[in-house]
């Protein structure tokens, strides 16, 4: 797909000024990318910074182990802090981005970015908007460790799962769910089946659908 000035505007006119949104088409990059693609890994210089269109991006930290925790989601109209931050101090990624649905992004050139900082003011809000979405999200992350059991957490992660795909059934593995919440398979997979049990969801292979009961 082409990036047009009647789209972009239908997506943004309210956060973008004009000018801002043809500079976006003019030196942006649109992509379309399916489920499962790392946009972004730890040790690379961040060359780009995405807007999301369509679909979720998770964003995840790894320990020196190769171990993973899920840090926040990425939706529509979202950007991610951790890439502004680095590429304004043109520092190394250390996180990993990876799309968790079909994903529509524009990748913006890093030059751009501290340019439109003082060049549009409707861009330096939007980044400061991103850094205290983002900000909130870590927050609510360290409060589900700090004040909540694994099975609550994994009830409020299947709930913003359901929230980022608009749906309830996930094709997702229970070490994939480990890994986001820094915990093995086995310890997942228990906890399922309690849930299950508990009539909060239920269980296939490779799927889990979350039921009424646990969205309330």
């Amino acid at each position: 797909m082409k990036l047009d000035l009647s789209f972009l505007h239908n997506k943004f006119g309210i956060i973008f000024e004009v000018g801002l949104l043809k500079e976006i088409i003019e030196f942006g990059t649109y992509m379309e990318v399916e489920e499962g693609f790392t946009l972004m890994r730890p040790g690379g210089f961040i060359r780009s910074v995405p807007i999301i269109l369509n679909g979720s991006v998770k964003i995840v930290r790894s320990d020196a182990d190769g171990r993973e925790a899920l840090l926040y989601y990425l939706g529509e109209k979202d950007s991610c802090a951790m890439s502004l931050t680095c590429c304004l101090n043109s520092r190394k990624s250390e996180i990993t981005a990876i799309t968790d649905s079909p994903t529509q992004l524009i990748q913006v050139p890093v030059h751009k970015i501290e340019e439109w900082m003082t060049k549009y003011s409707s861009w330096k809000e939007y980044v400061f908007m991103t850094y205290q979405k983002r900000f909130d999200d870590l927050l609510a992350a360290i409060d589900q460790i700090a004040f909540f059991k694994l099975d609550e957490r994994l009830i409020a992660l299947l709930k913003k799962k359901s929230v980022q795909c608009g749906c309830s059934v996930f094709n997702v593995t229970h070490e994939e769910l480990g890994n986001e919440l820094a915990t093995s398979r086995e310890v997942i997979s228990r906890l399922l089946k309690q849930l299950e049990r508990l009539g909060r969801v239920k269980l296939s292979r490779n799927k889990i659908e979350l039921l009424d009961v646990a969205l309330k």
